[in-house]
């Protein structure tokens, strides 16, 4: 009798641990105060919505970003690919929201005023090859700016847009940038 318990038992345990107890595909498909999708099978992602309070700037983490999946297309007026991205859950809540995010600055071009805010420090970041797409967020800065040095680690804030469809801009942007220091 006891075996077959745990015999049960592990079953159950397995079932749970592979299946999940409720699997919710999308968003749509939440009860109504629902604040969160949990997916349970192996190699998902887990989508917690944030809570959004006026005036309030939520902080955009990286691990946020990485909810985005890309594919190959090809361009022909390039005749070259690109990875097109397709936004998840996650990253399209905060779409138009203010946000901040602590990362490493990187100057692309100080003539244009371009710089960007990535995961990583220059040597690892998305155009040395060490990180993806992802990894870096373009900072269109709301007026004057300071010269940033390569690698200052500093906060911005700013209202999250996001690029699928024009090639010649990052995927993720930081309009009206401004240096920030979180509550």
């Amino acid at each position: 009798m006891v075996k077959k318990i745990v015999f049960i038992l592990t079953g159950v345990i397995i079932a749970v641990g592979t299946y999940g107890f409720i699997r919710y595909e999308n968003k749509e498909e939440l009860p109504a105060k629902a604040k969160t999708v949990i997916d349970w099978t192996y190699g998902r992602k887990l989508f917690v919505a944030p809570v959004f309070e006026e005036g309030k700037v939520l902080e955009l983490t990286w691990h946020t970003l990485t909810d985005v999946t890309f594919k190959d297309v090809y361009v022909a007026d390039l005749d070259m690919y690109y990875w097109k991205p397709t936004f998840g859950p996650g990253v399209k809540a905060l779409e138009g929201k203010d946000v901040y995010i602590t990362g490493y600055v990187i100057p692309v071009d100080y003539d244009e005023n371009f710089y960007v805010v990535s995961r990583y420090p220059y040597a690892n970041c998305y155009f040395c090859g060490g990180g993806g797409p992802e990894s870096v967020v373009d900072l269109r800065f709301a007026g004057k700016n300071r010269t940033y040095k390569t690698d200052e680690r500093l906060t911005f804030k700013g209202k999250l847009r996001l690029n699928a469809s024009d090639i010649y801009q990052m995927n993720y942007i930081l309009d009206g940038a401004t240096e920030y220091t979180p509550q």
